[in-house]
């Protein structure tokens, strides 16, 4: 079952980064960081009322670690993934999504002792490859100074993400993935508000939260890519092996590219064309390694 739940992380999660493409006019990243979360927990909260899930032991070392990996992997790795998506849009930002297999299977190394090979590091690279292709066409010095932080901004996003995820398998192995998803975001969002309260003060964000609160496109993107995509995605990491999880979740970078031109009319010009076959060659020869 980890493999069909991996699957379906790659179809929600390649819906809501549309639409939160969508909302990115209207809303800054940090914003809808703070707005996706709370929906999130709702979610969480409600499905751990009506399913009567027991509040799981854990010691204070996995208390901490999943703080830990809720202000890497939702503070932090989602407000520059969210930036990273408004500098340079959902098709190039999903090449860059890439980058995430291969970074799973490195960490998985290190941390868990998961065997790599020369070509898993041959496919990582096919996959950087990628990136630096499609990214390769900007007309003006604007165009590339957006570019350049668009990139440094979503590669950045993904290795956190890849960190946050794998640091917390250990514990979803006897927990339930609700309630870990439910501490991870409860983390991140205390730390987003608290950000945001410092910065712009408590009527600032009760005005924006109002603002999301009515905005479809952010209720719909929180719903599939805050609530349905995360307890898929952890339960894939949960109920098979993170490479093989890593894998199918990178199916999102071949739905958000048609997503993307489908329903944003976004450009598919040559370059983002032999960038997408680099980095999905790199990512199949890292599945096969």
């Amino acid at each position: 079952m980890g493999d069909i739940y991996a699957i379906i992380t790659a179809v929600c999660w390649s819906s809501a980064v549309i639409l939160f493409d969508i909302s990115s006019k209207n809303f800054r990243a940090i914003e809808i960081n703070a707005i996706k979360n709370f929906i999130g927990i709702i979610g969480f909260i409600c499905t751990i009322i009506i399913f009567s899930i027991p509040k799981p032991i854990l010691s204070n070392t996995e208390y901490i670690t999943l703080v830990t990996s809720g202000i890497l992997g939702i503070f932090i790795a989602d407000v520059l993934f969210l930036e990273s998506l408004r500098r340079i849009g959902s098709g190039m930002s999903a090449v860059i999504s890439t980058i995430y297999t291969p970074m799973i299977f490195l960490m998985a190394f290190v941390l868990f002792n998961e065997t790599i090979n020369l070509q898993t590091y041959i496919g990582g690279a096919l996959v950087i490859a990628g990136v630096i292709v499609s990214a390769y066409d900007t007309p003006n010095r604007s165009d590339k100074r957006d570019l350049c932080i668009g990139l440094l901004f979503g590669v950045i996003a993904h290795i956190f993400t890849a960190y946050s995820v794998l640091i917390v398998k250990p514990i979803m192995l006897n927990n339930s993935i609700v309630y870990v998803a439910l501490y991870r975001f409860g983390a991140g969002l205390l730390a987003t508000v608290l950000i945001l309260f410092v910065k712009n003060g408590y009527k600032s964000i009760t005005s924006k939260f109002k603002d999301g609160l009515k905005d479809r496109h952010i209720l719909w993107g929180s719903f599939m890519g805050t609530y349905l995509s995360v307890i898929f995605w952890l339960a894939g990491y949960k109920y098979t092996l993170a490479g093989r999880a890593a894998i199918y979740n990178q199916l999102s970078t071949i739905f958000i590219i048609i997503l993307a031109r489908i329903f944003l009319k976004e450009s598919f010009n040559i370059k983002k064309i032999i960038g997408l076959i680099f980095a999905i060659l790199g990512a199949i020869l890292v599945t096969i390694a």
